[in-house]
């Protein structure tokens, strides 16, 4: 396939996906109105939510895009860790687990540079996650190839196909930079002659660009052993603009949850849409009952009133002097029965607590520990909550954290920043790593490794009082390492398992030495005592 043809698949696509973009803007404007341009240009000082009464399904959305955040990336603590792929815990090689430790290190440095605009990224796309369900980010070096740039792409300008495997094998972003940007990203040189012309005396006037990452398959170019393809197309002129053969995917696409298609969706905004509609509705009434009883329409006799009726604080409205009051007032209130306000207000609070429960809110709590809990009511609802948050969190770490990691090590792993791998020990050579991750929902998950460990100690003291031989029933060293580990011990406090083997082979030899010599003592003292 021609890079001509793969910029016709990518308008295609694009185009296919008008309608959904649609439904984006529909959810943009209930609960993430800073993202509502989709289908409609925004404007600098433009009021957000000028068409909303009320902001609880914008906060609702807001609440759980900051909880994937501080759930799962706290930045008070290390939140991934570096280890073997295929195994279920970091490695018990020290060695080897001091060298994962320095990846780590040198990582989360690169990430949480400020130029690497990690940070803003990553909140950016949280909320894309929480609202849509995807988001869109790459990774990539900056211009100048010295640290790591992270930015999070507006999904109205991203379409994307799967392929045979079921990933994005296809992904076309439109992209509208200033000629500026575009001499500073790939030279003046390979412009073309109109956009040279409009850099000299345009600068800041823009452009059509079409970004292509594809398999290396899709292309008929030779991809030099590397797996995709990276295409800048030339929309305005048809031409390509740059393009290369790389090992990484440049794009992130993390999806929530997907039925039936290439795009994702947000289960919380499925369930909290329509009442998301119902309490905007509902406010505006509320707020139209309460501004009439405040300030009720008034009745006004026919041909009685000489001025314009004032209904403000203090104001005086004139009536024909004239008028005879024993057929009425000139002016009065309409009666009105408002009693049934109280049902608006209720049902109000049962569509908030529905989009609050929409929205995960109310299992995201963890629980609380009273005095009065005993240990086993404190472990049953941890196991409660685990039961009810991992279903949440689960997609985030698969789809989007382990992508994050995992892009991230390739691309400073192909660019030197952990040395040469020469100098790595030799079980790591050929290691593929895989990455494990913290949070506070995997802390409760370890500490039940802690209280079963301490459980287990109180049932053994039991049944060895009972049957000396049960001592050997459980493997105290290795359920000891499990414990430790899962209260966040490091590593460099623990010895290896090698080292603990021969710590207590030297053990047993001094106890052996000790014996021989008191047997020794005793027997010299014999002979001693025999001679006397």
């Amino acid at each position: 396939m021609k890079a001509k043809q793969l910029a016709e698949l990518g308008s295609k696509l694009h185009s296919d996906k008008s309608s959904l973009n649609s439904l984006w803007q529909e959810v943009a404007n209930n609960f993430y109105p800073e993202r509502a341009d989709f289908t409609t240009t925004r404007y600098l000082g433009e009021d957000f939510a000028a068409n909303l009464t009320t902001s609880y399904p914008i906060t609702c959305r807001r609440d759980l895009g900051n909880q994937f955040s501080t759930m799962l990336r706290p930045n008070s603590r290390p939140w991934f860790h570096p280890k073997r792929k295929f195994e279920e815990k970091v490695t018990t090689d020290i060695e080897v687990r001091q060298v994962l430790e320095y990846f780590e290190k040198t990582m989360r440095k690169a990430m949480y540079d400020p130029p690497a605009l990690f940070n803003r990224s990553t909140k950016e796309a949280d909320h894309d996650f929480a609202a849509f369900g995807q988001l869109c980010m790459s990774i990539e070096l900056n211009r100048q190839g010295n640290g790591m740039l992270y930015r999070t792409w507006h999904l109205r300008d991203l379409a994307w196909k799967e392929n045979a495997d079921g990933q994005l094998g296809f992904i076309a972003r439109k992209w509208k930079p200033d000629m500026m940007t575009l001499a500073q990203t790939f030279g003046k040189d390979k412009l073309d002659s109109e956009w040279q012309r409009r850099l000299d005396k345009e600068p800041f006037s823009t452009g059509q660009v079409m970004h292509i990452v594809c398999d290396a398959e899709m292309y008929d170019e030779n991809p030099q052993g590397r797996p995709r393809w990276s295409i800048y197309w030339d929309m305005d002129h048809n031409k390509i603009l740059e393009e290369n053969p790389i090992f990484g995917r440049h794009y992130i696409i993390p999806r929530w949850s997907v039925v039936g298609g290439q795009y994702g969706y947000s289960p919380a905004v499925v369930a909290a849409l329509p009442d998301a509609r119902l309490i905007q509705a509902m406010s505006f009434t509320m707020l139209e009952v309460g501004e009439k009883a405040a300030n009720p329409p008034v009745i006004a006799t026919k041909d009685s009133v000489r001025s314009d009726i004032a209904v403000f604080a203090g104001g005086i409205t004139w009536v024909d002097k004239e008028y005879d009051e024993r057929l009425g007032d000139a002016l009065r209130p309409i009666n009105q029965d408002f009693s049934g306000a109280r049902y608006g207000v209720d049902m109000i609070g049962d569509t908030r607590s529905m989009i609050h429960r929409a929205f995960f809110l109310d299992t995201l709590t963890i629980p609380e520990r009273t005095a009065e809990m005993t240990a086993y009511e404190v472990g049953q609802r941890v196991q409660e909550y685990i039961r009810n948050a991992l279903p949440i969190f689960e997609p985030m770490e698969t789809e989007y954290n382990s992508a994050l990691c995992d892009e991230t090590f390739h691309m400073m792993k192909r660019n030197g920043a952990f040395g040469s791998p020469l100098d790595w020990p030799k079980s790591m050579q050929e290691m593929d790593v895989d990455f494990q991750f913290e949070s506070p929902l995997h802390d409760l998950i370890d500490q039940e490794k802690s209280n079963l460990w301490s459980q287990a100690q109180a049932q053994l003291a039991e049944s060895i009082a009972l049957d000396p031989t049960t001592a050997f029933v459980v493997d105290a060293k290795v359920a000891l390492r499990d414990s430790l580990e899962g209260m966040g011990v490091p590593a460099i406090w623990l010895n290896s398992e090698d080292e603990v083997d021969r710590a207590v082979e030297i053990n047993a030899q001094q106890q052996q030495q000790a014996e021989m010599l008191d047997r020794m003592k005793q027997g010299s003292e014999v002979a001693s005592n025999l001679s006397e």
